[in-house]
């Protein structure tokens, strides 16, 4: 039984989806106040069957201020481009740190993975 338990687990460790999504972002073009295009993104092990990617941003200095987000349509892409959806981008008074959460949804609209990236502005 310990056997098959250890390679049940190593089986699930080396597959793609143990592996799991990661994302990154840069404001790149970003401009310093309210900028309602989105940053570019970076997004690697996205799950088979991923039809949308569902991004939301909070500033977790001001955690109760709502940036929203958008969705975009997923086929394979690792790049998002600036501008690929709107929001209310960032517009401290001060340096804060801001956190995207990226899901993973497939064509029903159900979340099949998620991850995070968090970076400070300016």
């Amino acid at each position: 039984m310990k056997f098959a338990l250890t390679v049940i687990a190593a089986v699930i460790a080396a597959s793609p989806a143990a592996a799991g999504m990661s994302a990154s972002f840069d404001w790149g073009p970003t401009k310093k106040c309210f900028d309602s295009k989105s940053p570019p993104f970076k997004v690697t092990g996205v799950p088979d069957g991923t039809a949308k990617l569902s991004f939301s941003m909070t500033d977790l200095d001001a955690p109760d201020y709502r940036h929203g987000g958008g969705k975009v349509e997923y086929s394979g892409q690792g790049d998002i481009p600036y501008g690929a959806f709107r929001y209310k981008g960032p517009c401290p008074p001060s340096k804060h740190k801001y956190r995207f959460t990226v899901k993973a949804l497939d064509a029903k609209g159900k979340e099949i993975a998620k991850t995070t990236a968090t970076k400070s502005f300016p």
